[in-house]
Order: structure tokens, then C-alpha cells, then sequence
């Protein structure tokens, strides 16, 4: 059976990947915020999004491991999180949950899921575990898509795929006014692009997530990153095509 192949960016690291027939979620933040962030106002209605296969974790900041969000996934879906924290997520009642370091290799309903390295802390801030942080490549039928989690450019993201990578999910910007140590900013994450060579490339890691009370605003640095990566993606030369989504716009792609 052919199947069409979907993206669904749901705003900050939160994306829904549909590769031959499996539903895939990276750092799923499904509610109205978490911790002291806020979510947009432009949001999805989130609701609809609870049916997935296969949940991967970047990293344990709160921004992207929500555990209320996991818990209100349905079926009880493998959770994939980063070395160090598969014993934590398991004294909070997720028992289907395996965990993986860059280089280690999962496969799953026909997907292959590669973790990679990421250059950010992964600590659970303020008193909770640390743990690595790592993205991911899925490879599904043929279609590789790379999920970089929270990341500084790093030596070997070149190589990070060694044929053709369809689809790079990239990180522009931080959350709310703030870009932190360990994040890509619109030219950097070009500079990331231009390493990896990606046939499609979506900002991810932005205009979703601010302080409460700033949420309520409208503001450039909550607007403007994805547009400025397209342009510092033009102005490289880059034979990539950006693809800027809204959350709840189902893109299809094919590789």
C-alpha cells in the first residue's frame, strides 16, 4: 500500500510526522502551556491530536516533556526518551518507554529511529534528573526525516545521513524574548541547513510558548524567526525549500 506522507507543525517542538502509516510526535506539548509558559493565542485545538504510535523526546525540559501532555495520548504509545531518564518516566507511571544515545538504532512498525546528538542541556530543571539531550532521524520506507530537538550546530551534522534527507525539522528560536545557550537563531539554523542539504527544511521553535501575561501580545520575536530563517536560507544559496506551517497546517511531502 502507498501512503502519503504528512507534516503537522503544532507549534513550539511539537510536530506530528505521518510516514507509511505511523504517527509519530516529537516533544508533544498538547495543552494550554507548561510550567510558566503560555501558549499563543493562534493555537490548534489540540484535542485532536492524542492518537499516535510512537512518541521521541528530545531532551527533559519542561517545554519538551510535558507530562500531562503524555499522559493524555491514547493506546499507550512507545515513548522514546533520551539516556537517563527512562527509570524517572518510570516512577511517573509511563512503564512503555525505552531510552536511546546518539548512535543507537530503534526499530519500530517499519520505521527506523537514529538518535543523534544535540548540543543543549538536558537537565529537568529545578531538582529532577539529568539527562542526555539528542534529536532524531526516522527513516520510513523512503523517507528520512530529521527531527533536531534544542540544538547548537554541532561537528558531524553534516554526516548525520548518509544518502538524501527529505525533511529537516529545525529549532530558530528559544521561547517567548529569550534565546539561550544551546539554540539555533534564524542564521545559524541556515548555517545548519546548509550542512545538512535537507529537500524541504520547517522552522520548528517558535511563536508559541511566552511568559505568562506576554502571551496576549504580538511581538517580533514571536513572528519574525521563520521568515528570517527563509532568508538567511535564500541568501546562502541553498537548494531547500522552506516550508513555514502554522500549527494545525497538514503539509504533505514527498520524498
Amino acid at each position: 500500500m502507498a501512503y502519503q506522507d504528512f507534516l503537522t507543525y503544532l507549534g513550539h517542538a511539537t510536530v506530528l510526522i505521518e510516514v507509511e502509516g505511523v504517527r509519530v510526535m516529537t516533544d508533544p506539548v498538547l495543552r494550554p502551556g507548561a510550567a510558566m509558559l503560555h501558549r499563543m493565542p493562534r493555537a490548534a485545538d489540540l484535542r485532536e491530536y492524542t492518537d499516535v504510535d510512537l512518541v521521541v523526546i528530545s531532551h527533559l525540559h519542561h517545554d519538551h516533556l510535558d507530562l500531562p501532555s503524555l499522559r493524555r495520548l491514547r493506546d499507550d504509545p512507545l515513548i522514546v526518551v533520551p539516556l537517563g531518564a527512562e527509570k524517572w518516566m518510570r516512577t511517573k507511571g509511563f512503564q512503555n518507554v525505552t531510552e536511546m544515545a546518539p548512535g543507537d538504532v530503534l526499530s519500530y512498525q517499519g520505521l527506523t529511529v537514529r538518535a543523534t546528538i544535540a548540543v543543549h542541556s538536558g537537565k529537568r530543571e529545578p531538582r529532577g534528573p539529568v539527562a542526555l539531550a539528542v534529536g532524531y532521524v526516522i527513516e520510513a520506507g523512503p523517507a528520512t526525516v530529521y527531527f533536531a530537538g534544542d540544538t547548537d550546530i554541532f561537528p558531524g551534522m553534516a554526516d548525520l545521513v548518509a544518502g538524501e534527507l527529505d525533511v529537516a525539522m529545525i529549532p530558530v528560536w528559544g521561547w517567548g524574548l529569550v534565546l539561550g545557550d544551546g539554540h539555533l537563531n534564524p542564521q545559524t539554523a541556515a548555517d545548519a541547513v546548509a550542512l545538512l542539504k535537507p529537500r524541504y527544511a520547517v522552522p520548528i521553535h517558535w511563536g508559541t510558548l511566552a511568559v505568562a501575561g506576554l502571551h496576549r501580545l504580538r511581538f517580533s520575536r514571536m513572528e519574525n524567526p521563520p521568515h528570517d530563517f527563509e532568508k538567511a536560507v535564500n541568501a546562502l544559496g541553498i537548494d531547500t525549500e522552506v516550508l513555514i506551517t502554522h500549527p494545525g497546517e497538514r503539509v504533505p511531502f514527498e520524498p
